[in-house]
């Protein structure tokens, strides 16, 4: 027997915390089953709630917890229904829902509109179970089997189960891309305080005559605040309105916590409201799955933007330390012609010495200059505006005779220094196309400033000429060249008539800027 006891090894434990599950369990069932109708059968929904809540492991908790309360509800039936059908009727609906419930449960994690077919199946293999076995193992009661009873089981335990496990869905998914705001907690509450209110208008209204018209028109109007708190936050606003929606109409129509009870009245607008939930539930769920695929879109754009900055910034940093090193070159070559000069000095050749100094000086401005274009140190000490007007790019400028003096506005210095360096790149940029593709004299403009909290600089680059308008060259260009840095500063680069337009945005950065000894310069805010 030793084989067998290595190939088949039963080891049982049973867990306290399951025990308890299961008591909990049994005794929510009961207390639902006591509060219920037909036509709203609150155990349905506790059942789908209960699996949705607990992990795999412990449904086995669950359906002992089922059959403990069948067994209290059921067994003094024994003699009145028979063995059969309490012992097997009361055996199959847990572990039939628990089949559905595996079946679905990935789809549940990808889109919560899976729900509905859980609900669905769900409400249609339960009633059938339920109504098919008292066919079979009830024969004094076939007439008490019917295609009526059968629908009207269906929608109780489909708006039952409507009731919580939307709730418990939303419950097991509170931490996925949600945080509860002060706008979403006033509009629940004003959602949930209109539900409530037609709710308690509707239960004091009399079922004949006119007045049963009234309340079921006041008990469809209870939708209204549902389908308003859905349009504005997804899947949640439909998750607690409609289980509001279903709570209410449960609280306030007649019970006797008997099998059979039922709400004639309350069934008509039941039924359109099982129709409506559904609408509403898939509408919030599409509604959510959507902004989250916007949001995940947005999330990703954002990382581009920042790497896109971080690239720019170490582009700035690896030319800050080549100008550095090409200035510290400089200085040893005019050092080289200060002492080669006062070396012809010395031998009395003052007018070579004067040539020479003529010439290294005027050598290395031109160097100063190719300085300045690689790396605007300027902007460092005094801002993007006084590079533009005296670095090395004015002189570019300059020598083409072709850019009128540049009108600049604002105070560049409350500018990031990042922005401040993106925006002579850029336009550096705009210029430039504009010389190699345009003819004609042109007109830099740029004005910095803060709207609604937010610093920028807005930049124009023109031709002269207000008739002309850029040609499509000119503007492909444009966009290949420009659109990259405009985007990762949440700007924006457009063509329109004849002229170049650029706005540039402070965005908050999550990197470090390229330091140096005057690179924390803080200014004050000026308009935009």
């Amino acid at each position: 027997m030793s084989w067998l006891k290595k190939e088949f090894h039963l080891n049982l434990r049973i867990h306290p915390a399951g025990v308890l599950l299961a008591i909990a369990y049994a005794l929510a069932y009961a207390v639902a089953r006591g509060s219920s109708v037909d036509q709203m059968y609150l155990p349905a929904g506790i059942r789908v709630a209960a699996l949705l809540l607990c992990p795999p492991r412990w449904w086995l908790y669950l359906v002992f917890g089922e059959y403990a309360y069948f067994a209290y509800a059921r067994v003094p039936m024994v003699g009145t229904y028979g063995v059969a059908w309490v012992v097997i009727a009361s055996a199959v609906l847990m572990p039939a829902v628990a089949l559905i419930m595996h079946a679905h449960r990935h789809r549940l994690a990808q889109n919560e509109a899976w729900l509905l077919s859980v609900a669905a199946l769900s409400a249609l293999v339960v009633s059938s179970l339920n109504q098919g076995l008292a066919y079979l193992l009830m024969p004094t009661l076939h007439e008490a089997v019917s295609w009526t009873g059968v629908l009207r089981y269906m929608v109780g335990d489909y708006l039952g189960i409507l009731m919580f496990a939307p709730l418990a869905l939303l419950w097991r998914h509170r931490h996925v891309s949600f945080a509860a705001t002060p706008r979403w907690r006033i509009a629940v509450v004003a959602a949930l305080s209109a539900i409530v209110t037609l709710g308690l208008l509707a239960a004091h209204l009399p079922d004949t005559g006119e007045m049963a018209l009234a309340k079921n028109s006041l008990r469809i109007a209870m939708m209204l605040p549902a389908v308003a708190l859905t349009c504005l936050y997804g899947w949640r606003g439909a998750a607690v309105s409609f289980a509001a929606v279903n709570l209410t109409l449960a609280l306030t129509m007649e019970m006797t916590g008997r099998p059979g009870s039922f709400d004639a009245t309350a069934f008509v607008a039941q039924q359109i409201l099982a129709v409506t939930g559904t609408a509403l539930l898939m509408l919030g769920s599409t509604i959510s799955h959507h902004y989250h695929r916007f949001a995940s879109r947005e999330k990703l754009r954002g990382q581009a933007e920042s790497f896109a900055r971080t690239g720019h910034l170490a582009s700035e940093q690896e030319r800050r330390e080549r100008a550095v090193q090409m200035k510290l070159i400089g200085e040893d070559i005019d050092q080289s012609f200060l002492r080669a000069a006062a070396l012809l000095k010395q031998r009395g050749e003052h007018a070579s010495a004067l040539d020479m100094l003529t010439a290294s000086q005027a050598q290395s401005r031109l160097f100063r200059e190719q300085i300045s274009m690689v790396y605007p140190t300027e902007i460092e000490y005094s801002g993007l505006f006084v590079a533009l007007r005296s670095g090395g790019l004015a002189g570019l400028w300059e020598l083409t005779y072709r850019v009128a003096r540049p009108r600049l506005d604002g105070d560049p210095c409350q500018l990031s220094l990042g922005l401040q360096l993106a925006a002579y790149r850029s336009l550096a940029d705009a210029v430039g196309v504009l010389l190699d593709n345009e003819t004609g004299y042109l007109q830099v403009r740029a004005r910095c400033g803060r709207r609604n909290g937010v610093a920028g600089i807005v930049m124009t680059v023109s031709l002269l000429d207000g008739r002309r308008h850029l040609g499509t060259a000119t503007v492909q260009r444009a966009q290949q060249i420009l659109a990259g840095r405009t985007l990762a500063y949440g700007g924006s680069a457009s063509c329109r008539r004849n002229r170049i337009r650029l706005l540039l945005v402070d965005v908050p950065q999550a990197y470090r800027e390229p330091s140096g000894a005057s690179m924390d310069q803080i200014t004050p805010p000026a308009v935009l």
